[in-house]
């Protein structure tokens, strides 16, 4: 049976003889012992450059701990796994028990790609998550992608409050359960892709600040707190090898990289897009993506493989909600030119000054092909982010959110669906997380705080009604209601979802390995017309207009899907979508 070994520089390394080598970086601290149930405490050696190691005769499922100067017992920072949560003793763990059944899989070319992001918890955890991958395969889905799963505090939240990234949180199942999500995913064709958190730790059961301070920039701050020190070669490897931990361990087929923006030391996405390259196996195909504030065309093209386009779901929404508070304050002026530059060129913000920020953000993009661009009408930010947590259906005409939809799956760009999208899900989701006492009210006052700004929250009485973040009650309203699946609604959703992929796969795939721009037209406010030369000299042709007017448009050739269905000739009515594909001469 086929292995994929991979041995980290930091926590515990189980070793062939039944011994285990256990490594961890402790600059702020003088001494190290190592703390294993059933043995006496152990000092670890030191190099004096605060790198202590020891080579201990344990195997796997040893529970452990650091006790650092001080007396405090922390975790292991690069622990495989928290069975008792972050507080809690970590665990060693044999990463060549799982059988693999799948060893085989080399993942699939990006342009294939139909993303279906998901959150773990909410659809159940990794076993249940294993009893939809039929029906997302049906569906035309190739890629699901987690949330963050790094261990967090308590038993739910986002993910984003991670402070173990190396161990899979233990509420949603047992590593070798992941190991099997992923197998059972490859085993579909369906590609898996994990969301990765790099900017910050959460704000419970990170120890570091107590024993390798040196991990932190205390000259930079970001919106999460003290800034990373990503020039100590620490750090970097810390997090580089994070990566490749996951792509050759867990067998992901990429990463997607939260806040890259906030990640202060450029050259690091260099050495890591070097350092996975020189580590996969041949012709296997991994993905880095970014969600990236800073519009950095410049990372992809040098190797990275796409980004969330930000400015196309915010563009896209303004024209279909009106909403122009918060950062959609930045495309209410013109949103019909902004989704015009986003079919056209890729970014609206290529450097312009951004007046949410107060600077100049991104740089010029038109270069790039559209397949280094995703797409959403949804994700957990946009929706989650709101006070209420609504859906794209409950705050936009459900007509023209389907025209808007069909752009989505029908574009060049690479489309994601947010869970439960493809049968037209309503239900809300919210920001949850499960911490207790005073840090509990701090982020139960802080998300009231955030909307002080926003009118409909002006009083704090208003305020008030804001979901409370840790009860339990927000999070399990969050779950995705499946009986919608089942109703008139949901089977049209359905319907459509399938249709349309299943064009995407006929039509839109297979020429996608060359895509040109080849203009768009401004046909009135909310309606466009855009072109694309794509490979063997086919061209893609998209009429959308998503508002309450009609528009007359020439009539075009090689249709192969519209909205509504029977269409006036030559014109674009109201909340419409046609597509058509021709071939050149």
């Amino acid at each position: 049976m086929r292995t994929f070994l991979f041995r980290k520089s930091f926590g515990a390394e189980l070793l062939e003889k039944g011994e285990t080598f256990f490594t961890i970086w402790a600059p702020s601290s003088k001494n190290v012992f190592l703390r294993i149930e059933g043995m006496q405490d152990q000092k670890m050696h030191s190099d004096g450059l605060g790198h202590f190691s020891l080579m201990v005769p344990c195997g796997a499922g040893a529970r452990y701990r650091f006790c650092i100067s001080g007396g405090l017992c922390v975790p292991d920072p690069a622990s495989r796994s928290q069975p008792d949560g972050v507080l809690g003793t970590s665990e060693v763990i044999d990463p060549e028990h799982y059988q693999w059944q799948c060893p085989e899989w080399q993942g699939r070319p990006w342009h294939e790609a139909v993303i279906y992001e998901l959150h773990a918890g909410l659809l159940g955890g990794y076993g249940s998550i294993c009893q939809q991958l039929d029906e997302l395969a049906a569906l035309g889905i190739t890629v699901i992608e987690l949330m963050p799963i790094n261990s967090f505090g308590g038993t739910r939240n986002w993910g984003y409050d991670g402070v173990l990234p190396y161990a899979p949180a233990v509420s949603y199942g047992r590593p070798d359960e992941l190991k099997h999500l992923i197998d059972a995913a490859h085993m579909r064709g369906i590609m898996v892709i994990l969301d990765v958190v790099y900017n910050h730790f959460g704000p419970e059961g990170n120890f570091l600040p107590e024993y390798a301070d040196d991990f932190f920039n205390h000259d930079q701050h970001s919106t999460w707190g003290v800034g990373i020190d990503f020039s100590k070669p620490e750090v970097r490897d810390y997090f580089i090898e994070n990566v490749i931990y996951w792509i050759m361990e867990y067998r992901f087929d990429g990463v997607r990289i939260d806040a890259a923006s906030a990640i202060s030391d450029h050259t690091w996405f260099e050495a890591l897009q070097k350092r996975v390259q020189t580590t996969i196996e041949p012709d296997r195909h991994v993905h880095l993506i970014l969600e990236n504030e800073n519009n950095d065309a410049g990372l992809l093209r040098n190797g990275f493989t796409a980004q969330w386009n930000d400015d196309g779901h915010n563009a896209l929404h303004v024209l279909l909600t009106g909403e122009q508070e918060g950062y959609y304050k930045m495309f209410s002026k013109n949103p019909t030119e902004d989704l015009a530059h986003v079919l056209e060129e890729g970014f609206v913000y290529q450097g312009q000054f951004n007046p949410y920020s107060g600077k100049r953000r991104g740089m010029p993009s038109e270069d790039l092909p559209a397949t280094k661009f995703i797409l959403f009408l949804q994700n957990h930010d946009q929706t989650g982010n709101r006070a209420f947590g609504e859906r794209l259906l409950a705050l936009a005409n459900p007509k023209a959110v389907k025209a808007a939809y069909a752009l989505l799956l029908l574009s060049p760009m690479i489309p994601m669906i947010f869970m439960g999208e493809e049968w037209g899900c309503i239900t809300p989701f919210y920001f949850f997380c499960d911490f207790h006492g005073d840090l509990a009210e701090q982020i139960r006052k802080g998300r009231q705080n955030e909307f002080s700004q926003f009118s409909a929250f002006q009083n704090e009485e208003d305020r008030k009604r804001i979901p409370d973040p840790n009860a339990l009650s927000t999070f399990e309203a969050s779950r995705p209601d499946r009986s919608l699946r089942d109703t008139d609604w949901g089977k049209e959703w359905l319907a459509v979802t399938h249709h349309l992929l299943e064009l995407r796969k006929k039509w839109i795939i297979p020429y996608l390995h060359y895509v040109q721009s080849a203009g768009v037209k401004i046909l009135g406010l909310g309606a466009i017309c855009a072109h694309w030369h794509l490979r063997d000299k086919k061209s893609l042709t998209i009429f959308i207009n998503i508002s309450d007017k009609n528009y007359k448009i020439t009539d075009p050739h090689g249709i192969i899907f519209t909205i509504p269905d029977e269409r006036e000739t030559g014109a674009l009515p109201a909340f419409s979508f046609v597509a058509s594909m021709e071939s050149r001469s």
